[in-house]
């Protein structure tokens, strides 16, 4: 791999990074825009939207491939389906968390996936956690005491939101673990389609759940587009075109800017109040992404 290759995975990752980081705050200023969109209609557009992109991406790798394109088989879309399932939840845990605490605080509760990742490495795939990835563990979770100000804040802490960014983090992990096992074989632009089609089916029967009163159509002209463009379309095209370039140590890297700028977005937009001690535990956080990512032993 040449430099101006990893080069250019590193800005494709670290751009894709950056979109999930500007995902939170759209939905935090749709909650609290003059028609108080509801969570079911938030994701309810995000998906719909999010569907039709890959539907358009889809067609056009399929019109300009210069080989076949391999197939889907039905086996393939099952388990696609299946896997995509936790996509759906992710969405659902993830903005009911924004609608209870500050953006700044469910970005740094949905990073748990770090340690989640190596918990679920040493119980299904028996990999032992190495001594860099259990030091890795530790920063991360005091960072995460730090980054939610839990020892220093003066206002009660907000185990509601607390509780659905943790479930959140937890079916984030499985998306990714089972992302990097399904269907491998098939192009990612086929993957990410009949993985949204799974959480679609999870997000209408959430929608028709919880949506007491009539469906709100404006969320489709006011943020629905950005919902779909920063949620579902522009992150995965860009990280799965940046990830093989960089690899996964170096990708995994680049790729925590999601939590910076998510937080950032949160400071300048939404007005949220970011103390030094949170600034440090984010800081952290990243810390503990990079050892887990690079190898210490000179060869």
């Amino acid at each position: 791999m040449s430099k101006n290759e990893i080069i250019k995975g590193v800005v494709l990752v670290g751009l894709g990074a950056t979109s999930y980081g500007m995902l939170a705050t759209i939905v935090k200023l749709a909650y609290q825009s003059s028609e108080k969109f509801t969570t079911a209609e938030v994701i309810a557009a995000q998906f719909i939207y999010g569907i039709l992109g890959m539907l358009l991406i889809n067609l056009y790798q399929k019109t300009k491939a210069k080989s076949p394109i391999v197939k889907a088989t039905p086996k393939n879309i099952f388990n696609l389906l299946l896997a995509g399932t936790s996509l759906g939840t992710t969405s659902i845990f993830y903005y009911l968390c924004v609608k209870y605490i500050n953006v700044s605080i469910a970005i740094v509760l949905l990073m748990q996936t770090v340690w989640m990742g190596v918990l679920v490495e040493w119980v299904l795939d028996k990999k032992t956690p190495s001594k860099q990835k259990l030091i890795a563990v530790l920063v991360v979770l005091t960072g995460t005491i730090l980054a939610t100000n839990l020892l220093f804040s003066k206002v009660s802490f907000n185990w509601t939101g607390f509780i659905w960014g943790m479930l959140a983090a937890a079916s984030f992990t499985t998306t990714m673990f089972t992302a990097n096992k399904v269907a491998t074989e098939i192009s990612s632009a086929q993957r990410s389609l009949y993985m949204l089609f799974g959480g679609a089916i999870i997000v209408l029967f959430f929608a028709l759940y919880t949506q007491t009163d009539a469906f709100n159509l404006a969320i489709f002209g006011k943020y629905g587009i950005l919902l779909a463009l920063f949620g579902t379309i522009i992150p995965p095209v860009l990280m799965n075109s940046g990830f093989p370039k960089t690899g996964l140590g170096l990708g995994s890297i680049v790729s925590s800017l999601e939590l910076p700028v998510s937080v950032s977005m949160a400071f300048f937009l939404l007005n949220e109040k970011v103390v030094l001690f949170q600034w440090f535990g984010i800081i952290l956080i990243i810390a503990a992404i990079v050892i887990m990512n690079i190898n210490f032993k000179k060869k």
